[in-house]
């Protein structure tokens, strides 16, 4: 498990991508203003009106007067109600739009993350981020960007309409402000590092927990349950003070918020009545202002609920950002490969400086030829086969194919040269048929069949309720594990490389059914260079060569009979093997 962390956005990367979303969808965000303005400047007319009406009764106004006042209230009320129905519906839209926009950038940089950076920061942090971060994200793109905005028109408005009508009065409005400026800055000042906190800390312990659960045998296997829960316990208390600290923040910003919104009333009545007893106010007027006050209440509630969710949000972002701040781990140039020939010379590779676990192999893969690669658990084997295919840059020597590093090859043409399947696979949700085209967009339903043919899997395809149209992955139909692993195997044969790298790829399998479809595998992998990486030594039986990987380095690489008649390394697995 894994301790680094991907990158997070600082303060001004966030500010300029929130910018730039905004810029892309300046239109619909003067929409919901405009809209909500209305709404705003619609809702003055209430508070105005009552204090009008106070006034006009007083003066000894007659009924007539009243009702007309009041008619007038209600079709601003109506009105209101009217623009606030329209304006919800634009924001909810501008919300949704924004959020398509973020959540598309977001997936596009997350599949084009070097899979090297994946696994150093590990399955926690990735799965933090495109999980809790994207779902805080999403509620307040959807619901706290309009409200915000609303909240701002509203008091900004009610404000400069309380001035309007009697700024000696409307001074009275202002006594809560310093409390309000005191508090939020003081929560702002702590509340950034706080939820940074908060997230770092789900995100260790999704990490603690996947990785355990994923690992579950090897944790029996070595009796390290003990460590491990003591290890998620520990992740859980950070988890619960990080929690404890931002909710104390909030337990403090609230209640300041509301002191200070509740005080503002209370001080333009006592103020108002003073100014009413020396002539320089009416009664009417400080009904319209406290009429006002409470009005505000409301709005500076929810924007500073939604201040704090921003926050949150902002932090998301942030985080959400970060990922696409990974550095490449290669940059394509504009050679193109002169043949299919795939030469290593000198590779080496360490997954920590100064650690390698490959130490200088040199292998010269010999066009359509097949070779099996085997040797002891974490002798290398996979290692090789990733720098074989391109996975990992080397961090020595290179590999080519028609002299070009595959480093250097846009990650399409990459893919077009070498493959690789390994025991690891998955099943997207959605049809059986676009899980297929996942390796070729435009393949046609007799192309997806063809390939089901070649792997062995069109008989039970075939029977499944609605054939290449059933619904697989989370909620549909369930794939056993061998299945899966032939619809890997059948998105391969689609995509058509001219070398492959099987890495154990029909380990999942039960021996009789590997060995069946490997034998139906022949026909297609005919022609192609194949480099299979087996625990199994009958593959190594049927290769052309066989290459022993241990310590990191090539001990042996020959034909099959030529390595059992040497009696070497490959000689004492081959007999292991066939006691067993």
């Amino acid at each position: 498990m894994s301790d680094r962390k991907l990158p997070i956005a600082d303060g001004a990367q966030v500010r300029r991508t929130t910018a730039a979303l905004f810029r892309r969808h300046r239109g619909a965000l003067t929409r919901v203003a405009v809209l909500h303005t209305l709404a705003a400047v619609a809702g003055l007319a209430g508070p105005f009106l009552l204090g009008r009406i106070v006034d006009e009764v007083v003066a000894g106004t007659t009924v007539a007067q009243v009702d007309q006042l009041v008619l007038v209230g209600l079709a601003a009320v109506l009105v209101q109600a009217v623009v606030v129905r329209f304006a919800q519906r634009v924001s909810m839209i501008f919300g949704e739009e924004v959020f398509a926009d973020l959540r598309e950038e977001f997936m596009d940089t997350v599949t084009r993350l070097p899979l090297s950076t994946v696994e150093s920061a590990g399955t926690g942090d990735l799965v933090a981020r495109t999980t809790n971060d994207v779902n805080k994200l999403q509620h307040a793109i959807r619901f706290g960007i309009p409200r915000v905005l609303v909240c701002v028109v509203t008091i900004t408005l009610t404000l400069v309409a309380a001035f309007l009508a009697a700024p000696l009065v409307a001074l009275g409005l202002l006594v809560g402000v310093p409390i309000v400026v005191v508090a939020t800055r003081w929560y702002l000042a702590r509340a950034t590092p706080g939820y940074l906190r908060e997230s770092a800390a789900y995100a260790t312990l999704n990490g603690t927990i996947t990785e355990t659960v994923e690992g579950a045998r090897t944790v029996d296997a070595l009796h390290l349950g003990g460590r491990l829960r003591r290890r998620i316990d520990s992740d859980l208390r950070e988890a619960f003070a990080a929690e404890d600290y931002t909710l104390r923040l909030r337990m403090r910003l609230i209640p300041s918020i509301d002191a200070a919104v509740a005080l503002a009333p209370i001080v333009v009545l006592l103020w108002g009545g003073w100014l009413v007893s020396q002539g320089h106010a009416t009664v009417g007027t400080v009904t319209t202002v406290a009429a006002f006050g409470f009005q505000m209440g409301g709005p500076v509630f929810d924007l500073v609920f939604w201040l704090d969710e921003l926050q949150v949000a902002a932090v998301s972002l942030a985080r959400v950002i970060g990922v696409g701040l990974v550095s490449p781990d290669r940059e394509a140039g504009t050679a193109v490969p002169a043949d299919e020939h795939v030469v290593g010379r000198g590779v080496r590779y360490a997954y920590r400086e100064g650690h390698d676990v490959l130490h200088g192999i040199d292998l010269d893969l010999r066009v359509g030829e097949r070779l099996a690669v085997v040797g002891p658990s974490g002798a290398g084997k996979s290692t090789l086969g990733r720098m074989l295919a391109g996975i990992h840059p080397p961090t020595g020597g290179s590999v080519t194919v028609g002299g070009v590093p595959l480093v250097e090859l846009p990650l399409e043409d990459l893919r077009r040269h070498v493959a690789l399947v390994t025991q690891e696979h998955h099943v997207f949700v959605g049809t059986l048929a676009e899980n297929l085209r996942l390796a070729d967009v435009d393949a046609t339903d007799d192309a997806l069949v063809a390939a089901l043919d070649a792997v062995d899997a069109r008989g039970w395809v075939e029977s499944l309720p609605d054939g290449l149209a059933t619904e697989v992955g989370s909620g549909g139909h369930a794939l056993s594990p061998a299945q899966a692993q032939q619809v890997a195997l059948a998105r391969l044969v689609l995509l058509d490389p001219h070398t492959l790298v099987l890495d154990e790829a029909t380990s999942l399998l039960d021996p009789r059914a590997a060995r069946h479809l490997e034998r139906s595998l022949n026909a297609v992998l005919e022609g192609r260079t194949v480099v299979a990486i087996a625990h199994r030594l009958h593959t190594a039986h049927d290769a052309d060569r066989v290459a022993v990987v241990d310590g990191g380095r090539i001990s042996e690489i020959g034909p099959h009979d030529e390595l059992v008649a040497a009696g070497g390394d490959y000689a004492r697995l081959w007999h292991s093997w066939q006691q067993e």
